[in-house]
């Protein structure tokens, strides 16, 4: 069981500004930006490689309701980022899938920090 299924089952306490029957949207505990949000789905994949096709409506649900908790937090009309690390080289540090929503600052490009360029 990751942290995040221990967030949707309540056994860990998060600042959620969003959720519905099948995802779930918390503010990051250590944001790099004033806006900093995970939207996950309530469906335990351990990351965007282990979609099937019958989750398409789910990732797609994923996308909107970032864009839903964008115009939540007044960035919508100024610009923000969606990620998704998929897998150890991708960044990835918790085994369930979930979307980064950044935002509330300009950000730059490309955004890598220091250690993943040389690492």
């Amino acid at each position: 069981m990751t942290i995040f299924s221990k967030i949707i089952n309540r056994e860990i306490p998060a600042k959620i500004v969003f959720e519905n029957d099948e995802l779930l949207a918390f503010r990051d505990i250590n944001p790099i930006a004033p806006v900093h949000i995970l939207v996950i789905p309530k469906k335990p994949l351990p990351n965007l490689s282990a979609a099937e096709e019958g989750d398409c409506l789910l990732l797609g649900r994923l996308l909107q309701a970032a864009t839903i908790v964008a115009e939540q937090e007044g960035i919508a009309e100024t610009g923000y980022r969606t990620v998704i690390n998929n897998g150890d080289d991708g960044g990835q540090t918790v085994d369930h899938l979930h979307l980064h929503l950044i935002g509330g600052k300009p950000l730059g490009w490309p955004p890598f920090t220091e250690r993943m360029k040389h690492g």
